[in-house]
């Protein structure tokens, strides 16, 4: 049940830094649930990427960096469960984020004060989860230590980046000063 902006419950004003951080963050937690979806119920496709990207099979084949490459099906296939494991944290985390937002957003304004803080944190573990899977597990080893960017085919430094740039962009924005999070409880 909604109140009015004088009665205890309601809807925080839209066009606020707290329904904005609320709506990206949900828009992430979708993004990386779909993606872990399609994952498990699709798994040889990106299977493949991943051994490929691992064993640099369709990089320019360079001598001084094939010794780098993991050709074990097994090493390879454990890499790809491991990825489809951090994205379902990920996803848990930032639905998660985003139920304690929608909570907080909806929640009791009897007392003028908001505590953002638990939807804040939560975010910020989920994103951060996401920049470490993309930025340091798909740009900087897969791109540079296997050399991903050499593939014409399995290449997929793009997407990590388009990935990483949009965590990175809701986790500044949630992290902008503003008065609105004078007492989110840190």
């Amino acid at each position: 049940m909604a109140w009015n902006s004088k009665g205890a419950r309601g809807l925080r004003p839209l066009g606020t830094l707290p329904v904005a951080a609320a709506a990206l963050t949900a828009t992430v937690a979708v993004y990386i649930t779909l993606v872990t979806f399609g994952n498990i119920t699709d798994f040889g496709t990106n299977q493949q990427f991943v051994r490929h990207v691992l064993a640099m099979d369709t990089t320019f084949q360079d001598a001084d960096l094939m010794w780098r490459a993991i050709t074990s099906h097994t090493v390879q296939d454990l890499t790809y469960v491991a990825i489809v494991i951090w994205e379902t944290l990920c996803a848990f985390v930032l639905v998660a984020a985003s139920v304690l937002w929608v909570r907080e957003l909806l929640g009791d304004r009897r007392s003028g004060r908001a505590d953002y803080g638990p939807a804040r944190r939560a975010s910020t573990l989920g994103l951060l989860m996401l920049m470490l899977l993309f930025g340091l597990g798909f740009i900087a080893i897969g791109g540079e230590w296997f050399a991903m960017w050499q593939s014409a085919k399995w290449n997929g430094l793009q997407a990590a980046l388009r990935n990483f740039t949009l965590a990175g962009t809701v986790l500044v924005l949630i992290h902008l000063p503003s008065p609105q999070w004078a007492h989110d409880g840190g």
